[in-house]
């Protein structure tokens, strides 16, 4: 307790930090364009990767299933899946945890 009394009159003679407000636009000029351009790249990335994901699991199950052999490819199935619906719903997600909070602006 004598350490916090001994730091308050020091902390209090600190001079006061404002934040700046950057609001929840993108700054004017070329680089907003090209934010979404990386984004919708990205998007699409991840939405040709989930595609390739699924198809290569299901055949790795069809030719298990063609040859007898018993193997975990459902587990894999459901890890592709889950991650096809993570990039699904990413943009949603964010909107709805860092939203503007649905006041119209």
């Amino acid at each position: 307790m004598q350490f916090m009394s001994a730091l308050t009159p020091r902390v209090s003679k600190l001079p006061a930090v404002t934040v700046p407000d950057v609001g929840d636009k993108a700054p004017p000029g070329q680089l907003s364009g090209l934010v979404t351009d990386l984004l919708g790249l990205l998007a699409w990335a991840g939405t040709a990767a989930g595609v390739a994901g699924v198809l290569i699991t299901g055949t790795m199950m069809a030719v298990s299933m063609k040859r007898g052999e018993s193997s975990e490819h459902l587990s894999r199935l459901g890890l592709v899946l889950c991650g096809c619906i993570l990039v699904a719903t990413a943009g949603p997600l964010v909107t709805f945890f860092f939203g503007s909070g649905g006041d119209g602006e």
